[in-house]
């Protein structure tokens, strides 16, 4: 048997009627975080978004998650890169790891070029931890420029 990955994706609120379409082409073409997969099949057990700040939404999902089998969860890109970047992200996956006992990641599809250009020229991403948080969805200005 194929090993198969079980994941689940926490989207955040302010783009709660987004339908994943970076997401899930990221998924499907193993770019930005979702690199990590790339010799393995994965199934999306669960996609919601954290039901706004301060996140009440995280407890329960990630549970449900879990009994459908997820064992990683994906805090969506757009955790990251939303103006400003979600201020509960470092704790969602402390939480998450820790209550859970999931492995947590930082992001999905890569981040889109201007959200990039704008967050250097804001100096978000400066900080302590941003590196860690960033690191899976940077890629080349090319694939950057296909996710804007």
């Amino acid at each position: 048997m194929e090993e198969k990955i079980q994941i689940g994706i926490i989207i955040c609120d302010r783009y709660r009627r987004c339908a994943g379409g970076k997401c899930f082409r990221s998924l499907r073409n193993r770019e930005g975080a979702f690199s990590r997969y790339r010799s393995v099949a994965v199934e999306v057990v669960g996609y919601t978004t954290c039901a706004g700040c301060p996140g009440g939404n995280v407890e329960y999902a990630v549970e449900e998650m879990k009994k459908n089998g997820a064992t990683v969860i994906h805090l969506a890109t757009g955790l990251i890169v939303g103006y400003p970047p979600c201020p509960h992200l470092t704790y969602f996956r402390e939480f998450i790891a820790t209550r859970y006992g999931i492995e947590v990641v930082y992001g999905t599809h890569p981040i889109p070029q201007k959200y990039l250009l704008m967050h250097k020229s804001l100096g978000t991403w400066t900080g302590q931890g941003w590196e860690e948080i960033t690191r899976a969805t940077q890629t080349d200005e090319k694939t950057r420029l296909l996710y804007d």
